[in-house]
């Protein structure tokens, strides 16, 4: 028995009415006002089918299954609340999916008792402004895809004090991985795990998965308050592109765990307990934006395992991968305890790897930490501020004023006569732009995350309006 009550306070943020959708030659708009309606038109739904559910709090019995239904990319099988958090589905279960494609989920309020599983035999899911709060249950997962091309857009994520993650990414069998999964625009926010690890709000594969090609993109998502894990952006699988994301008040950072080439691009980190820390091989870290971490701004790894690979026996695979030929460039590292350190506790040091061009500035702490040195190139870097240049090679840094001023955001950016203008040791012609989205100029860029320029920044700290169900 489905039972449906309308919505009254449901401690839901207030009701937006969702875009209309495109108009097509086989949509079929449909609104229906119970869930026995909701199973029957899902059933008879072909591409192109606009079903749309009555706002109200509707208790699930039994699963809303999507089997076998394939939309097109042109023409999706989309499955929406009437408004955006007006239908809130409470029970053990909301939709499972099986054996299907080009299906959108859009504006519900989850409030189910497992895990909204997207799973492997799937392709191109949407879930799209939606509020996830889940049950609050020790270990639960609360959003786990597994299917390929799947896009998870303008949700949020919230409400979490026990063990277990908002968002992660997976794939088929033990060591695949979904490829190609979009994440942005979401609100991750106050998760309160008082645990040292596996509370993670994104998690992006698991050790076994660590070598299997991603290519996931997590761009324009905001993190406030994502205190369940060090982790905030937890990377266990390669090719991946991290950027322009804001991690602001959290104990978590981005942290790439296991796996190799992965991009971090353009990000701001305020305020919080932990920056960008790094292990595997071939990664970029580049024109990100670190302030007043109470850890480090950026963290290059040591190892106890030197490349993982395939068939290795599983306590290897969950060691750390000491760095190789990680590039850490054109970055802003302001006020942190270090700006930037390696770690002692492992013994496998970096290799062939660069720290070059990054504006590291502090009246407090120390600049650079690192006890292995023999792997690690240094060029460019300028050094300001009350703090000590720490163990970094004179050669790699020039100690100069670099000019910096906040702008209306709050972000510190050069200033006309910087001596960080064109300033750049090397020159960087896979970065085409800066953090604001300015273009940089080759082998004359200028030093840091920003590349100077009288324009209004095209891209800036992210606050909630920028993200969420109810963001443009």
């Amino acid at each position: 028995m489905h039972r449906r009550t309308f919505l009254a306070a449901t401690g839901v943020v207030g009701l937006t009415a969702l875009p209309a959708l495109p108009a097509t030659a086989s949509s079929q708009g449909r609104l229906v006002g119970s869930l026995d309606e909701l199973q029957a038109a899902i059933v008879r739904a072909t591409p192109g089918s606009v079903i749309t559910v009555a706002d109200g709090t509707y208790e699930v019995s039994a699963p809303i299954t999507i089997t076998g239904k394939r939309g097109t990319r042109d023409e999706p099988i989309v499955v929406r609340a009437e408004s955006v958090g007006g239908v809130v589905l409470t029970g053990e279960q909301s939709f499972v999916l099986s054996g299907s494609s080009d299906v959108t989920i859009s504006g519900f309020a989850f409030r189910q008792r497992t895990t909204l599983d997207v799973p492997p035999d799937c392709r191109r899911i949407r879930l799209t402004r939606n509020d996830f709060q889940l049950a609050d249950i020790e270990g639960l997962h609360w959003v786990m895809v597994r299917a390929d091309y799947s896009t998870i857009d303008r949700n949020e994520f919230h409400g979490k004090s026990t063990l277990g993650i908002y968002l992660g990414v997976e794939g088929a069998g033990t060591d695949g991985m979904a490829r190609g999964v979009h994440i942005t625009r979401n609100y991750f926010r106050d998760h309160t795990f008082p645990g040292d690890n596996g509370g993670e709000p994104i998690r992006l594969g698991l050790s076994p998965r660590a070598l299997s090609t991603a290519g996931a993109v997590v761009e324009f998502n905001l993190f406030e308050r994502a205190n369940g894990d060090p982790e905030a952006i937890s990377v266990k699988s390669s090719g991946n592109t991290i950027r322009h994301n804001t991690i602001r008040d959290s104990l978590g950072g981005i942290v790439l765990r296991h796996g190799n080439a992965t991009r971090v691009e353009g990000n701001y980190l305020l305020s919080g307990e932990n920056g960008i820390r790094i292990y595997g091989n071939d990664h970029l870290i580049v024109n990100n934006y670190v302030e007043r971490i109470s850890g480090t701004g950026v963290v290059l790894g040591s190892g106890n395992v030197r490349d993982h690979y395939p068939g290795e026996p599983a306590d290897s695979r969950r060691g750390n991968d000491a760095p190789d030929r990680v590039r850490i460039a054109l970055n802003t590292v302001l006020d942190c305890e270090f700006a930037v350190s390696g770690e002692s506790h492992r013994t496998l040091p970096p290799l062939e790897c660069a720290v070059t061009d990054n504006l590291l500035v502090t009246d407090n702490g120390q600049l650079v930490n690192m006890p292995f040195q023999d792997g690690i190139t240094w060029s460019g870097n300028i050094h300001w501020g009350q703090g000590t240049d720490g163990n970094a090679p004179a050669a790699g840094f020039t100690r100069v004023d670099p000019r910096l001023a906040p702008g209306p955001d709050g972000v510190r950016r050069l200033t006309a006569g910087s001596p960080a203008i064109n300033a750049a040791s090397q020159s960087y012609p896979e970065v085409a732009a800066d953090l604001d989205g300015d273009h940089r100029t080759g082998r004359t860029a200028d030093v840091g995350a920003d590349e100077y320029s009288a324009r209004w920044p095209t891209y800036r700290p992210l606050t909630s309006t920028d993200v969420g169900p109810h963001a443009r």
